[in-house]
């Protein structure tokens, strides 16, 4: 599977991967109504098919889909494939929802939805996928900065980020969140700090987002993710960022 690039939100190419043709058509319309380019799967096997030959920036993902299970599908993206995903699903339940930030998902919308949130949680997504759109101290977010940790490089204009055995692939929202983080070493950030930045917005009593991100991160820069040396918890205040960054 390929990986896309980042455009403007107003060219932006979205695939809505749902069998339901009226959820389909009425998503279709109102989003290619907003600028948006629109291609529809109704399975993984055509989702597949359309990542692989098109440059797509965002899928709307059901998990509901006949021949293969969401929560597969979002793994498999995951693992092969850098884009945003939002799940849009009628499985409303916490544990669907839990379940599908923690594979990877960027967000998670429960049908019935309204459009107008729809279309906002789209364009956050799409912001975070735009360039520079965490805000780093001067020092650090020239697009052009290579930023060294712990044995890591972090290469700000290709987005990549290395370990001492090979590249890590990161999805958006884990770049996006190690950004905040390799900025700010040494500075405890609570969940609300998080949230601010990357979403715009505070947490949620229920927003388990940033924690799922960090669970996450953790599993690819971690050599033991159960007791993280770079990515530390700090009771009752947030994370702390326990590394030396510097740049070249």
């Amino acid at each position: 599977m390929s990986t896309t690039g980042t455009p403007s939100a107003a060219s932006a190419h979205i695939l809505i991967v749902d069998d339901d043709d009226e959820v389909v058509s009425l998503l279709q319309r109102y989003l290619g109504s907003h600028g948006y380019r629109i291609s529809t799967a109704s399975d993984g096997n055509r989702m597949r098919q359309i990542i692989v030959s098109e440059a797509v920036d965002l899928i709307l993902l059901d998990l509901g889909l006949p021949g293969d299970d969401g929560l597969d599908l979002t793994r498999e993206l995951r693992r092969e494939w850098h884009g945003a995903v939002i799940i849009v699903s009628g499985r409303g339940e916490s544990v669907d929802r839990v379940v599908g930030l923690e594979l990877g998902a960027d967000d998670y919308v429960a049908k019935p939805f309204d459009l107008r949130e729809l279309l906002a949680r789209v364009r956050s997504v799409l912001r975070r996928a735009a360039p520079a759109r965490v805000a780093l101290p001067e020092a650090t977010a020239k697009s052009d900065s290579r930023l060294t940790f712990a044995g890591f490089v972090m290469d700000m204009r290709s987005r990549t980020l290395a370990g001492p055995t090979g590249d890590i692939p990161l999805t958006t929202g884990e770049f996006d969140l190690l950004c905040v983080f390799v900025g700010e070493p040494g500075r405890v950030l609570s969940r609300d700090d998080l949230m601010s930045r990357l979403h715009g917005r505070e947490a949620g009593p229920y927003d388990r987002a940033i924690d799922m991100q960090i669970t996450r991160l953790r599993r690819k820069i971690e050599v033991d993710s159960s007791k993280p040396a770079l990515l530390k918890s700090v009771r009752g205040a947030g994370y702390l960022f326990a590394a030396e960054v510097s740049r070249s």
